[in-house]
């Protein structure tokens, strides 16, 4: 890009910054040939540059169709990618690393009137400071870039007062300057670099489509006079309104188009500025009634859209740059349009419209003339590419802001002194929790010793609880049941009962000695009369010392509808001399 003339006290960092000082650039001499690569949805466009002495030349244009199934998505990188390389291959070209460029439809475009700074990455963190207040996503997801832009093409509205005035064109006063910034989401980024290595090719450098339009508007010369020029880009899905003035790019406005009827703006950043009262927008004037040839441009839906989205791109550049109009607009494209919307657009505005002729691009070799008119993107990539400045905007490689004096050392100054403060605090807090569960401790301590003491009575009270509520789970109340068998069974004299079980099934096991086996058989019918259910008995006879030679298990069982009353019957008279009741009686024996 050539060298704009400004004033040296107050842009001795435009210089700097163009010439490449202080930040690493796409160079094209230590790799010989620049590649470029621009797709339009349907082709890729490929254009190669060299560098010849002190300036930059086209040495190749070529293009081909890009091979995309139909139920393909051409969203994804991969399938895009895939059909780039195949392209390539078709084309016999090999490149190594090459350049893409972002549309103006993905990325975030504005103008910034800053202080004059020489040191790029202090100008850099100004722009991330500014910026970074009117992204319409996060910050960490933004990659911005930046150039510095030549103030004597035009004013901003944002002008302080005191700007000096000569021959009509404002310019800004010495202690600012102005820059274009360009913001792009890394998942673009990131997208472009997913095509580029599923295509087989390594990714060098990421411009903006709409500076290298502005880099190939000032190699064919046909911005005469350093006039402002509006450049209308028709893509197969997008159609590109971008403003140039003194080789520099002013304005840039994109829209993809969905069909022929419907298409969508990109209005943020440089091309979203409302019109103002003050704003002197170019004037549109109405067609003459009975024109036939307006008549039959107006037919096409397309050609309508491209001059509506013309008119409304300009009107919004005209309010951000009132002194300097639009002279001359260029029509560009590879498809049978052009001519059409030139001639739609010179009916609509008093300025000379022109399709793009790309014959006029220097040292052009003459078989890559009829590819040209489509490959403007990718001709200007290539052309800044090889230029010794480098690409205006690189968003693999931004201009990143200044990295603050001693940060790392307050950095870890600061984490030591969070990382103390958080220690004494895990202290404080870690000794009075200790405290806390000491006391907690030794209250238990104190309760255990207690119920140590307690243990043996504690024990007694468990087991006298369980024999309770054993007794108290079952069905029926056998206390009661062995009181009532005490009552009905025949007296001790002639009978007594050696043991008594409850079986799981609720039947009641009597193991009794009788003095005869007359005293056992009665006892099945005492025992039935008083409700029981008695299986027979088994009488065996044995030798007792105590004459009690006649013994008998005995199986009642309960029945369900059995009821008696204990207050109605009466238990046998103890004998004269039962001691059993006396203390150690029955250590002795049976009584």
């Amino acid at each position: 890009m050539a060298e704009p003339s400004v004033t040296p006290s107050s842009f001795a960092a435009l210089r700097r910054l163009r010439a490449g000082s202080g930040r690493t650039r796409f160079r094209s001499r230590s790799q010989g040939t620049v590649t470029a690569i621009d797709t339009d949805g349907r082709t890729v466009w490929v254009a190669q540059a060299a560098t010849r002495g002190d300036h930059s030349a086209i040495a190749l244009v070529d293009a081909a169709a890009l091979e995309i199934p139909k139920d393909a998505d051409i969203t994804d990188p991969a399938v895009l990618g895939v059909a780039i390389g195949k392209a390539l291959k078709q084309l016999n070209l090999k490149p190594g690393a090459v350049i893409m460029g972002v549309p103006r439809t993905k990325l975030v475009l504005r103008p910034l009137t800053v202080p004059t700074i020489e040191d790029v990455r202090e100008l850099a963190s100004v722009v991330h400071l500014q910026v970074a207040k009117d992204l319409p996503f996060r910050n960490e997801d933004a990659v911005i870039d930046f150039t510095v832009r030549d103030d004597s093409v035009g004013q901003h509205p944002t002008m302080e007062p005191g700007a000096v005035v000569a021959e009509g064109v404002a310019t800004v006063p010495p202690s600012k300057m102005e820059v274009l910034v360009a913001v792009v989401q890394r998942d673009v980024v990131s997208f472009c670099e997913r095509v580029a290595e599923a295509a087989g090719v390594k990714l060098a450098a990421l411009g903006l489509r709409a500076s290298a339009n502005a880099r190939c508007v000032e190699a064919s010369r046909m911005a005469q006079g350093g006039e402002t020029v509006a450049f209308v880009s028709l893509g197969f899905c997008e159609v590109h309104i971008d403003v140039i003035g003194r080789d520099a790019l002013l304005f840039s406005r994109g829209t993809t188009v969905k069909s022929d009827v419907e298409n969508r703006s990109s209005e943020t950043g440089i091309g979203a500025a409302p019109l103002s009262k003050e704003s002197r927008p170019l004037t549109v004037p109405q067609e003459p009634q009975g024109s036939t040839t307006v008549g039959a441009v107006d037919s096409d839906s397309f050609v309508d859209h491209v001059c509506i989205e013309v008119v409304r791109s300009l009107h919004s550049y005209a309010g951000l740059f009132p002194n300097s109009p639009v002279a001359r607009i260029l029509v560009s494209g590879a498809g049978d349009r052009e001519e059409t919307v030139a001639l739609a657009l010179s009916r609509r505005f008093h300025v000379p419209c022109d399709v793009f002729d790309a014959s006029t691009l220097p040292e052009l070799p003459a078989g890559s003339v009829r590819h040209a008119r489509g490959a403007v993107g990718a001709i200007g990539l290539a052309l800044g590419g090889a230029d010794a400045s480098g690409l205006p905007f690189n968003f693999l490689d931004p201009k990143k802001p200044a990295v603050e004096r001693n940060l790392v050392r307050r950095r870890v100054i600061i984490g030591v002194a969070v990382a103390a403060a958080l220690l004494m605090i895990l202290v404080v807090v870690r000794v009075k929790m200790v405290n806390q569960r000491m006391a907690v401790f030794r209250g238990v301590q104190l309760e255990l010793a207690e119920a140590e003491k307690k243990r043996p009575i504690y024990l007694k009270m468990r087991r006298q609880a369980a024999t309770v509520n054993e007794w108290l789970k079952g069905e029926r109340d056998w206390l009661e049941h062995y009181a009532y068998l005490s009552a009905v069974l025949p007296p001790c004299e002639d009978l007594f009962v050696s043991s008594l079980t409850i079986s799981g099934q609720g039947a009641i096991r009597l193991s009794v000695q009788a003095r005869s086996g007359e005293i056992l058989s009665k006892l099945d019918k005492q025992l039935r009369a008083a409700g029981y259910e008695v299986k027979p008995l088994a009488i065996t006879p044995g030798n007792d010392r105590f004459g009690y030679d006649f013994r008998s298990t005995v199986e009642l069982i309960v029945p369900d509808k059995m009821k008696f009353d204990i207050a109605t019957v009466r238990a046998s008279a103890r004998p004269p001399d039962d001691s059993s009741l006396e203390p150690g009686a029955l250590k002795g024996g049976r009584p």
